[in-house]
């Protein structure tokens, strides 16, 4: 993962798919975060219309802007899909938080040239090299 220090200085626009508006919810410090340390934070929700003053789209196809990272905050068995979706609009990065995994949809994202981070939180990684 000696990657992740250097994905994180390039990239500015982090979606954030499952980001709810539920403040107790993980997804939310998460997102709260690293909107705090100067990203600019996309919110990826069909039950959400905005989120930490941000626009949310239903789908990451919906976003009219690049986007650098995909930060998925959803149940493993939806990360294909996902990782399908990152592809196709040209993403940089996959970032699966801690807990979701798929290895199959890794190695298809690395296939399409994409950064992949999986199975680790964002704040975390984040706050280890930059704090």
């Amino acid at each position: 993962m000696a990657m992740i220090p250097d994905l994180l200085r390039k990239s500015h626009v982090i979606a954030v798919v499952g980001l709810s508006s539920k403040k107790f919810r993980p997804s939310y410090g998460v997102a709260e975060y690293m909107q705090r340390e100067g990203y600019r934070i996309i919110p990826v929700n069909p039950n959400e219309t905005e989120v930490l003053g941000e626009k949310a789209y239903a789908r990451l196809e919906d976003i009219p802007e690049h986007v650098d990272i995909v930060d998925i905050f959803r149940r493993s068995e939806f990360v294909a899909a996902l990782v399908e979706e990152a592809i196709r609009r040209g993403a940089s990065a996959v970032w699966m938080q801690e807990g979701v995994v798929d290895e199959e949809a890794a190695e298809k994202a690395r296939a399409a040239g994409l950064a992949v981070v999986m199975d680790r939180c964002i704040l975390k990684e984040h706050s280890r090299y930059f704090r």
